[in-house]
């Protein structure tokens, strides 16, 4: 949350004939618009807006998880979201963000699981990752949790960057770099379906990279955060079979110094109002307090605490601060 000195709260109980100042701002800092992180802190900042007296909140275009963290830890943003394995590194001080801890960084709750979705186009000859070698690669933008997740599946299957000819572009530069024929395949990290690929597989024919058996397990074994799963059949033109990918949740966080009764109140206004959220983006649908007691990496907020034990649920000791 922003500073809030007395002198302002004094000023504020001086300007009674305008009650919008009144309204203490927060700042969601979320990823690009064609991702499900936008919509997503979009339809947070709605449920806070209705739901919590004092308080106006906002979604912010950024460039995703590994920026986010920083926005937490500088108090640029009030909130934050960001991949399981990227907040872990920051809040452990491992990883991208070796030699510069962000300990402050706190878990809300946990939204739902990103997939790791790896897109060509049919007729490129690109069926399989190692079919990746020698080719225009966009990797995600940079900082992103995409691209540390790219990495991660790349390099523990034996490609680098010295490999693949890699472009660090953003979801819709993705899909249009796919659609111009700039680059052969790209790297999405993101909630299925996401607007970007639902838009490409509209004009071109699509095909879904799977993983096999033996690359997952390299991948899970480069990154323990990565799960198994699989892209429902359907859910894109041309995708009509499920395909075997990894995943990663995803996570809502908070600085440390955020007010216990703030925190409190908006894991309870989100979770009370779950529905509102689903409305704005299915990828909520997994936005449930098991998921979050089971998948978030890093401490849990004190006020997140305060609501789950209120509701009777069990939080795990490696969750409390």
């Amino acid at each position: 949350m922003k500073h809030f000195t007395l002198v302002s709260a004094a000023a504020l109980a001086l300007s009674v004939a305008a009650p919008a100042a009144a309204q203490m701002q927060l700042s969601i800092a979320t990823g690009g618009t064609g991702g499900v992180y936008y919509p997503m802190g979009g339809g947070l900042a709605e449920i806070i807006n209705n739901h919590i007296d004092g308080y106006s909140a906002t979604a912010e275009v950024t460039g995703a998880s590994v920026e986010n963290m920083g926005l937490i830890a500088t108090g640029d943003a009030d909130l934050a979201i960001g991949l399981a394995d990227t907040v872990a590194q920051a809040q452990t001080g491992t990883g991208r963000f070796e030699g510069q801890q962000l300990e402050m960084i706190r878990g809300l709750a946990s939204l739902y699981a990103n997939m790791v979705q790896i897109v060509a186009l049919d007729g490129s000859g690109i069926t399989s990752l190692s079919d990746l070698r020698g080719r225009r690669v966009s990797v995600g933008a940079p900082g992103s949790g995409t691209e540390v997740n790219a990495q991660q599946i790349l390099n523990a299957n034996g490609i680098t960057y010295d490999d693949i000819d890699e472009q660090r572009l953003n979801f819709n530069e993705t899909a249009d770099a796919l659609a111009n024929g700039d680059i052969d395949a790209g790297f999405w990290s993101v909630g299925a379906p996401t607007s970007s690929i639902l838009n490409l597989a509209t004009t071109q024919s699509i095909h879904m990279i799977a993983l096999t058996p033996e690359e997952m397990t390299a991948a899970i074994g480069a990154n323990p955060i990565f799960a198994r799963t699989s892209l429902p059949g359907g859910i894109y033109n041309g995708v009509d079979q499920p395909v075997p990918v990894v995943g990663v949740p995803n996570v809502l966080v908070v600085s440390s110094a955020m007010d216990d009764d703030l925190a409190y109140q908006i894991t309870r206004a989100m979770f009370e109002n779950i529905d509102e959220l689903r409305a704005v983006h299915p990828a909520a649908n997994q936005t449930t307090v098991e998921f979050t007691l089971d998948a978030t990496p890093v401490p849990l907020h004190p006020g997140a605490i305060r609501y789950f034990e209120e509701i009777g649920a069990t939080v795990p000791d490696r969750l409390r601060p």
